[in-house]
């Protein structure tokens, strides 16, 4: 087996979840479209390599009339950036206590951003988790400021199987 093993990335194995707040309360949503590749080194989890592009306009939440809220130019503007993108530069750490850093692009504006990981893998199977937070503002995303909290929290998990190594399954 290679040295390293590129895993395709979809909807399917591959959650891209937020939870936004105001002081009424929360709402939770997330993204069901996606497409991208992860790469996994057998011999150093450092090497490994995260690449998603997001399809903004799968935006889905806990309410109709937000979900719709959200794709307008008031937040996501789904019409003018279909798509949000995370490309790693690097992963660092040891296991307890990996990090992952890539330049992440929303609304057209790429943020340099690094978040914690917990990273498993085995050559037949790829999984990263993380929660962090980010904050909207650094986007452009301005509306309800005051009335919405700024920090969103982000909750990713990717379970990248055997099947999802590119050129091997789907």
């Amino acid at each position: 087996m290679a040295a390293e093993i590129k895993y395709t990335l979809s909807g399917d194995n591959t959650k891209v979840e937020f939870v936004g707040a105001k002081p009424e309360g929360k709402h939770n949503g997330g993204f069901a479209k996606l497409k991208g590749f992860a790469v996994a080194s057998k011999r150093d989890v450092m090497a490994g390599k995260v690449d998603v592009e997001i399809d903004v306009g799968s935006i889905y939440t806990d309410t109709d009339k937000l979900t719709k809220h959200l794709m307008s130019p008031d937040f996501f503007d789904v019409k003018n950036h279909p798509k949000a993108r995370f490309v790693s530069t690097k992963i660092s750490g040891t296991e307890k206590a990996f990090k992952l850093t890539g330049d992440f692009t929303l609304l057209g504006k790429k943020v340099a951003i690094t978040v914690p990981v917990t990273v498993k893998q085995d050559g037949e199977t790829y999984d990263l988790s993380s929660e962090f937070k980010i904050n909207r503002q650094d986007f452009g995303m301005t509306y309800g400021t005051g009335k919405i909290e700024n920090e969103v929290l982000i909750k990713l998990s990717i379970h990248a199987r055997k099947s999802d190594i590119a050129g091997l399954g789907k």
